[in-house]
């Protein structure tokens, strides 16, 4: 697979190629969130079904609010405690913004630490990422992992970081009756229960 610099990947996602890239956690699979094709041909290469949703990076929560999600007072606590780092926050967000990464009416979002990811968002606006490895399979932590991985659709090429954490991103969705934890990562239950309180209990969602 071919190595690429940070401006080789700013230019293949800004052509509406995918492109792997290193994150916080493990190396992911990326295209831009504003280019429908680009993410179309995300989901292809992955081979992941439409209907499940893409979660997507961004660079600033001045980003997050371009997106029009409904951030409230919730998101902006866990973002001043965890962000940038491992923690996607699920939040309400346009249909239209949502359908875009698979979802109806919500969006997962997370803002990236990684520094060569950051300069590319910065530059080519959020990703849609999903992580870069065959279903079924551990998560891609090195390129070396990456190259050994089947594709569904050509990639432009990989951006070599060196090794990544490996440890998964937690996801937290935010709803009118509270916080639900849909899966434990790197920021743990009681990390999240010391910023919001006790989780919402499952009858209520």
């Amino acid at each position: 697979m071919r190595r690429l610099d940070v401006g080789e990947a700013v230019r293949a996602l800004l052509s509406a190629q995918v492109v792997v890239v290193p994150t916080d956690t493990v190396y992911g699979v990326a295209a831009r969130l504003a280019d429908a094709d680009a993410v179309a041909r995300l989901f292809a290469v992955k081979r992941r079904p439409q209907h499940v949703a893409l979660p997507v990076l961004v660079g600033s929560l001045a980003q997050v609010a371009e997106l029009g999600v409904d951030w409230s007072d919730d998101a902006q606590r866990l973002a001043e405690r965890f962000w940038p780092g491992a923690l996607t926050i699920v939040v309400d967000a346009p249909a239209s913004v949502a359908a875009r990464v698979g979802a109806r009416s919500t969006l997962g979002l997370r803002l990236a630490r990684q520094p060569q990811l950051s300069s590319i968002i910065a530059q080519c606006g959020p990703l849609a990422v999903t992580s870069a490895n065959e279903h079924g399979r551990r998560p891609c932590v090195s390129v070396e992992d990456v190259e050994g991985t089947t594709w569904g659709a050509p990639v432009a090429g990989v951006l070599d970081a060196g090794v990544c954490d490996g440890e998964v991103s937690t996801v937290v969705e935010l709803a009118s009756d509270g916080w639900h934890l849909r899966r434990e990562g790197a920021v743990r239950r009681e990390d999240l229960e010391a910023v919001l309180g006790p989780e919402a209990a499952a009858g209520d969602q």
